[in-house]
C-alpha cells in the first residue's frame, strides 16, 4: 500500500472576489483582505480608459447602423443624430454603459464583489430604493413648487410650455426608461467609486464625498448658481450614502429629479436643448433648498425609523 501523495490537505484557493469585512460603513467597502494600494489608481485609469473605449465603439456602431439605415447625422459637438429624441436616446444609453465598467473594474482588479458598490449588504436594496423614490418625488414636487412661487413672486415667468401628447408621450417613454439608468450610472461614478476609492486609504469620508461631487459639477456644464446646486446635490447624496450604507437614496433622487428636468423639456416639445446646461435663475436656489431638505431629513427619520443597515455584516 503506497503513502499518500501528501500529508497534509493541500492549501484552501483562496476566492478570486474578497468581501469586505463586517461592521465597516460604505465608503470603506474596498478595503478587503485583498487591497493593495495600487487597485484603486490603476481601477480608476481602467474604467476611465474602458468607458472611453466603449464610448467610443458605440459611437462608431451606432454612426454605420444610421449611415446604412440613411438616418440623417449631424457630427457636430455634443450633437450626433438630426432627430433630438433619438440623440437625447444615444447620449442617455451612453451614459448608462458606465454602470458594467465599474463593475467589472471593481470585481476585476480591486478582486471584490461588485455589488458592495451598491450597498453594505452586497447589492441594491429594491425596497428602500422604492421607498426612496417616493420621498423623492415628494421633494422634486415641492422644490419645483418653491421656484415657481419664487419666480412668479419676483416678477419672472417660469417660462414652461406645452407642445401636445404628440410631442410628450413619445419622449416621455425614452426618458422614463433610459434616464434611471444614466442617473444610477452617474451615481455609481461619483458616489460609489469615488467615495470608497478615498476609503480604501482613508477613515475620514469626506475627501471622497468632496472631491467625487466637484467632479461631477466640473463634469457638467452649469454656471453660477447652477454650479452651486450640482455640487451641494453631490455632497448630500454622498453622505447619504454613507449614512444609509448604500446608493439607493441617492440614486433614488437623482433618477427622480432628471425625469422631472427632461420631462418639462419634453413637454415644451424643445427636445434640442434637453442636452444643454448652462445659467440657473437666482430663484431656483429657493427650490433647491426646499428639495434637499425635505428629502435629506425625510430619508434620514425614515431609515432610522426602518433601521435600514448602514455598515457590513
Amino acid at each position: 500500500m503506497h503513502p499518500p501523495p501528501y500529508q497534509w490537505p493541500p492549501p484552501a484557493r483562496m476566492p478570486w472576489a474578497m468581501p469586505p469585512p463586517p461592521a465597516v460603513r460604505y465608503d470603506q467597502l474596498a478595503r478587503t483582505p485583498l487591497h493593495r494600494w495600487w487597485r484603486p489608481i490603476l481601477g480608476t485609469l481602467a474604467g476611465v480608459g474602458g468607458f472611453l473605449v466603449i464610448s467610443f465603439g458605440i459611437v462608431m456602431a451606432a454612426w454605420t447602423v444610421a449611415a446604412l439605415a440613411r438616418l440623417p447625422l449631424v457630427m457636430s459637438g455634443d450633437r450626433m443624430f438630426v432627430d433630438p429624441l433619438l440623440d437625447l436616446g444615444f447620449h442617455l444609453t451612453v451614459i448608462a454603459l458606465a454602470i458594467p465598467v465599474v463593475y467589472g473594474v471593481a470585481w476585476a482588479i480591486q478582486r471584490r464583489p461588485a455589488g458592495t458598490l451598491s450597498s453594505v449588504v452586497g447589492r441594491l436594496r429594491w425596497g428602500w430604493l422604492a421607498r426612496c423614490v417616493l420621498i423623492a418625488v415628494a421633494a422634486v414636487v415641492l422644490g419645483q413648487l418653491a421656484e415657481v412661487a419664487t419666480l412668479l413672486l419676483t416678477g419672472v415667468d417660469p417660462a414652461y410650455r406645452w407642445a401636445g401628447w404628440e410631442a410628450f408621450l413619445p419622449a416621455m417613454a425614452v426618458i422614463l426608461v433610459l434616464v434611471p439608468f444614466q442617473s444610477a450610472a452617474e451615481e455609481y461614478m461619483f458616489r460609489g467609486w469615488v467615495i470608497q476609492a478615498f476609503g480604501a486609504y482613508l477613515r475620514n469620508p469626506w475627501p471622497g464625498i468632496l472631491l467625487g461631487a466637484g467632479a461631477f459639477a466640473t463634469l457638467h456644464g452649469y454656471t453660477d448658481w447652477g454650479i452651486a446646486y450640482v455640487f451641494g446635490f453631490g455632497v448630500l447624496m454622498g453622505w447619504l450614502a454613507i449614512l444609509t450604507g448604500g446608493l439607493e437614496a441617492a440614486i433614488a433622487l437623482h433618477a427622480t429629479n432628471n425625469v422631472a428636468a427632461f420631462g418639462v423639456v419634453a413637454a415644451s416639445g424643445d427636445l434640442n436643448n434637453a442636452l444643454q446646461q448652462g445659467e440657473l435663475p437666482w430663484q431656483s436656489v429657493v427650490g433647491t433648498v426646499v428639495q434637499f431638505a425635505v428629502y435629506g431629513a425625510a430619508v434620514v427619520v425614515i431609515a432610522r425609523k426602518r433601521a435600514i443597515q448602514a455598515l457590513s455584516r
